[in-house]
């Protein structure tokens, strides 16, 4: 790839940041789709190989590079690489870890809200899982110098010192025990606080404001590593079986919810003195694994949470936990894996292991009916996040390799004839982002407009596209 930095963490685990402007033969696809006109231009291209491109310079003087649209579906053949059109992105760059990190979250910084000018810094927080036998890590990133990405035809008129500009990533580790199935962000006052859920069956609460603080100092980072020296502020074994469901809540501070494979939900209360009370009586109207969980955005005692017993299920956490659920509704005709609730308006986004993306408005929620439905991705789906402040916008990422926006407020147009290959896509989907195996997570940088982040088992994509 090109123009790679590596950048040693304070727990000892190589990182590399990509910048792709370069525009680097091996580097991820986006596809912005145009439902109006049908327009070509804004997709990806299939490039001959580069023996291929020797073979020819031997026969003719000048040839120009064969291009196709490529579409997801489509096949590639022998000697074909996929590659980005840069004039569908502002903003476009890879990292990499040693282990690949499938859960992370966005850190709040103190350097602006709605900052659009580059180049731009993001701070992140991931959880490992290495290979067995190997060490794993709740990982803190400091992602800077991430430029705007340079179009070719800008190309000649840009600053050569820009163009020579490298993206930075520090990183600081603590060593975490087992791999990370999940972990979550809360703004806690004075702290930076991380909810850890592992694969051994515990739940972890840490403080990462020493992290934050390193990646910000290289100082800090040059000097001994004292990673395996950090412990936990608290730890929850009561789950007895792994999970994946969490979430703090926006509206307690230190409230969480955690569900289990074992159908298991338990509410946390923060304490005095730093710690938390868990609610030993477990929420277990589910009757099979609890996959994720949303509290409201607005109401302090609701929350809701999917399962694979293909529901959806509101609870309300004043009640008994055997009386505590409200609503229930048969959401998909497979497991569901993830849901988000909107924060502007009273819609449920879900996606489910048959590939269906829904979403579902509260005020209906009994009829069992969404409001919406999309089926577009081929694999399961493995996360769907509301924009944060345009309420009819999300993305969705799935096990198909693709992470997707959707915007509802778009309307089928019947009069448009469009001139270019027809795109067999609903009319809500804005664009379709490529090239990551196995997509895991997707997040809105609440403090970037447009901006998303992507996790994978082939790394991190930081990127904002045109039609956002």
């Amino acid at each position: 790839m090109a123009d790679e930095e590596c950048v040693e963490g304070s727990g000892g685990e190589e990182m590399e940041i990509y910048d792709n402007d370069e525009g680097d033969d091996d580097s991820d696809g986006g596809i912005e789709v145009d439902d109006e006109n049908d327009e070509e231009t804004m997709l990806p291209g299939k490039e001959e190989s580069s023996s291929e491109k020797k073979k020819s310079k031997g026969k003719m003087k000048k040839k120009e590079e064969k291009k196709e649209v490529f579409l997801p579906g489509d096949e590639m053949e022998e000697g074909d690489e996929l590659t980005y059109d840069k004039s569908a992105y502002e903003m476009y760059h890879a990292a990499q870890t040693n282990a690949p990190c499938l859960s992370f979250d966005v850190i709040p910084d103190n350097l602006g809200d709605s900052r659009t000018e580059f180049p731009m810094t993001a701070y992140i927080v991931a959880g490992t899982q290495a290979a067995p036998g190997k060490q794993n890590h709740v990982i803190v990133m400091k992602m800077s110098q991430l430029d705007k990405t340079i179009s070719n035809d800008e190309d000649s008129d840009s600053d050569d010192e820009l163009l020579d500009e490298e993206p930075d990533l520090d990183t600081a580790m603590l060593n975490h025990s087992g791999g990370v199935n999940r972990i979550r962000y809360s703004s806690i006052p004075e702290r930076h606080i991380v909810a850890s859920w592992s694969e051994r069956g515990q739940v972890h609460i840490w403080d990462v404001s020493q992290q934050v603080i390193s990646v910000d100092n290289p100082a800090i980072l040059a000097g001994p590593s004292h990673a395996k020296d950090f412990k936990p502020l608290f730890t929850f074994d009561g789950h007895q079986t792994e999970g994946f469901a969490m979430d703090w809540s926006s509206t307690v501070c230190g409230r969480l919810a955690t569900g289990d494979c074992k159908r298991n939900i338990h509410l946390w209360s923060a304490v005095e003195g730093g710690s938390w009370h868990v609610d030993q009586r477990p929420y277990n109207s589910h009757t099979d694994s609890v996959e994720d969980i949303q509290w409201s955005p607005n109401e302090q005692n609701v929350f809701a949470s999917c399962s694979v017993d293909k529901t959806i299920r509101i609870w309300d956490a004043r009640a008994k936990p055997s009386k505590a659920c409200m609503l229930t509704t048969q959401a998909h005709e497979a497991d569901v894996n993830v849901i988000s609730w909107n924060r502007n308006e009273p819609f449920i986004v879900s996606g489910g292991d048959d590939g269906v993306i829904k979403v579902w408005d509260l005020r209906q929620f009994q009829s069992g009916v969404s409001v919406a439905v999309f089926k577009h991705h081929t694999a399961p789906i493995t996360s769907v996040e509301w924009h944060h402040t345009d309420s009819s916008v999300f993305a969705a990422s799935g096990s198909d390799n693709q992470v997707t926006l959707w915007d509802l407020a778009v309307e089928q147009d019947n009069d448009t004839e469009g001139e270019g290959r027809h795109l067999d896509v609903p009319p809500q989907l804005l664009f379709i982002h490529m090239g990551q195996k196995d997509v895991k997570e997707v997040h809105w940088h609440r403090q970037l407009p447009g901006v998303m982040i992507s996790t994978a088992e082939s790394g991190f994509n930081i990127f904002k596209t045109i039609s956002v």
